[in-house]
């Protein structure tokens, strides 16, 4: 680990004990200079971290911070893990080192600089506050195999925070998870090959864990996160199960394909059975969901009888 991050670590462990700490109390804890402590208070800020500093009070931190404990989770995975501070986008790295990986190689960042979601919209990936998540996998029958692979995924997040003991979680179509009605997580698949020969691919994960103020107001959608909880899931046990769940799901799925997550999606589904509407560039479609075919088309019934609709700009909406 970088030196700068060693020191930011040490200093956001004692700002968690939820109590203002002086900058001279810090430096003389970690045995660096006042100018230091102030320096690396700046620097955690630009990261994103919400840091109150009160004038003869010192620092303390506004919100919660889930740090991942790298050794533990490396322990508790079979596959590489790459583990960083900061990094562009844990999907980028994945994808530049693909042929040096096999599948389930996961790599995992605190924080993004250029985090991104569906159709290139930013993700706002603030340090230590929520999880992001990349794991590669192969389909050796090139992209056709991977059709509906983006809703394995949505149902395997669902069922490890069930495991984890979230409630009142499921997936509107094509893979965003809600949490109370609210936005949760997000999913960016990427691939990179042949439609029918070798492909590799990587599952791309935002999960919200702790929202702090300053970057609710910077998304441009009703989100929740895990705050709202009982008891705040551990991240890095989070992340353990998740690289498991995925696992076992993606092989179960490369050999029956979607038709082996049909019950497990239709009880995830927070749309089946209502009016809804279709938003696809200018176009508008209307009609009543009727949960998935097995490509992964959501269905629809309408006026011209069941329709399914898939790929594309498509958005999925409740009728007004």
């Amino acid at each position: 680990m970088a030196e700068q991050w060693i020191r930011k670590r040490e200093i956001l462990t004692e700002l968690a004990l939820g109590t203002f700490v002086s900058g001279e109390a810090l430096a003389s804890q970690l045995g660096v200079s006042r100018t230091a402590i102030s320096n690396h208070i700046s620097g955690l800020e630009e990261y994103g971290v919400d840091i109150y500093s009160v004038k003869g009070k010192g620092y303390r931190l506004n919100g919660p911070i889930s740090l991942v404990d790298e050794a533990k989770l490396k322990e508790q995975i079979a596959n590489r893990c790459f583990y960083f501070d900061e990094i562009p986008s844990t999907n980028a790295f994945i994808l530049k080192h693909a042929e040096e990986l096999v599948s389930g190689d996961i790599c995992v960042a605190e924080y993004q600089s250029a985090g991104r979601g569906r159709r290139g919209r930013v993700w706002v990936s603030p340090y230590g506050c929520h999880l992001y998540f990349s794991m590669f996998w192969q389909f050796p029958h090139g992209m056709a195999q991977a059709m509906g692979l983006s809703l394995v995924v949505a149902c395997s997040i669902v069922t490890v925070l069930e495991k984890l003991g979230v409630k009142d979680v499921g997936v509107k179509w094509p893979n965003d998870i809600y949490l109370e009605g609210r936005k949760l997580a997000g999913v960016l698949i990427e691939m990179s090959g042949q439609t029918d020969s070798e492909c590799n691919l990587v599952v791309g994960i935002g999960l919200n864990m702790a929202m702090g103020e300053q970057h609710a107001s910077l998304i441009d959608q009703p989100w929740s996160d895990l705050t709202s909880q009982l008891q705040m899931p551990d991240k890095t046990a989070l992340l353990a199960l998740l690289q498991k769940q995925l696992q076992q799901d993606l092989s179960l799925f490369q050999q029956a394909g979607l038709t082996a997550f049909t019950e497990r999606w239709a009880a995830a589904d927070l749309f089946v059975g209502q009016s809804v509407k279709l938003l696809m560039g200018q176009d508008e479609v209307h009609g009543l969901c009727k949960g998935i075919d097995d490509q992964g088309a959501i269905v629809l019934e309408t006026e011209n009888g069941l329709q399914s609709y898939i790929g594309g700009e498509i958005s999925l909406r409740k009728a007004d």
